[in-house]
């Protein structure tokens, strides 16, 4: 139910213009109302922006999961967009970020995504550093509720660790597919042994459901103050 509310309000981000503009044009015209085409604009917004938002504010949160014993959640991650967990193995400090699939493939309309394909995939980077060393080893997998699988391997210079998804400085080695079977299943065990794994699936599913949805509160009243101060 949690999930569904969510899909539907944020459909409204989505297409706002023909949501929540297109309907005053049908309901004035010259000298047919003492208010203005802006005023009556505005009101419409504005009606609409507080009748989503009181939906969305409605709406219970998913039962609380916790991540795996191993990792711990970083402080602010909510509010940013940089690591989400992190865990330390022997001397390596190990980073997980994640955000959802749909939100970064290119040409991809996500009105036309299936509502369960887009909750149940999830991109996942994670970063193993050790001390003393500029380069961190970083995994961009997909993460689903039974599997994950490593989409590429490189090296990236810990300053271009805090985005998730900037451009790297350097030659990123060969794609992952071009890699041999036993390497590939090397990766897969490397990462494995660390707690990368779909275990992280059901914390890290949650924990995108709050963002959204504080992201969308934020997004309502940021919308409806602007409206509010325009001349």
């Amino acid at each position: 139910m949690w999930r569904t509310a969510i899909i539907r309000a944020t459909g409204a981000i989505r297409s706002p213009t023909r949501t929540i503009i297109s309907a005053p044009f049908r309901h004035y015209s010259s000298g047919s109302s003492n208010s203005s085409p802006s005023t009556v604009v505005n009101s419409t917004i504005l009606r609409s922006l507080k009748e989503h938002y009181t939906e969305v504010s409605k709406m219970a949160p998913p039962p609380k999961v916790s991540p795996p014993a191993e990792f711990t959640v970083v402080k602010g991650a909510l509010e940013s967009g940089g690591p989400v967990l992190k865990r330390t193995y022997g001397d390596e400090e190990i980073s997980i970020s994640v955000m959802r699939m749909v939100n970064i493939l290119p040409g991809v309309d996500p009105a036309e995504i299936d509502a369960d394909d887009e909750i149940n995939q999830l991109f996942l980077h994670a970063d193993v550093s050790k001390p003393g060393q500029d380069y961190v080893l970083h995994f961009l997998c997909g993460l689903y509720p039974d599997a994950l699988g490593i989409h590429s391997v490189s090296l990236r210079h810990k300053q271009e660790t805090s985005g998730l998804l900037e451009a790297p400085s350097k030659y990123n080695g060969p794609s992952f597919e071009a890699l041999d079977d036993r390497m590939r299943d090397a990766f897969h065990g490397y990462i494995e042994e660390r707690g990368i794994n779909d275990s992280l699936f059901p914390f890290l599913q949650a924990w995108l459901y709050v963002k959204d949805h504080r992201s969308l509160m934020h997004w309502f009243k940021s919308v409806g103050t602007c409206v509010k101060i325009s001349k």
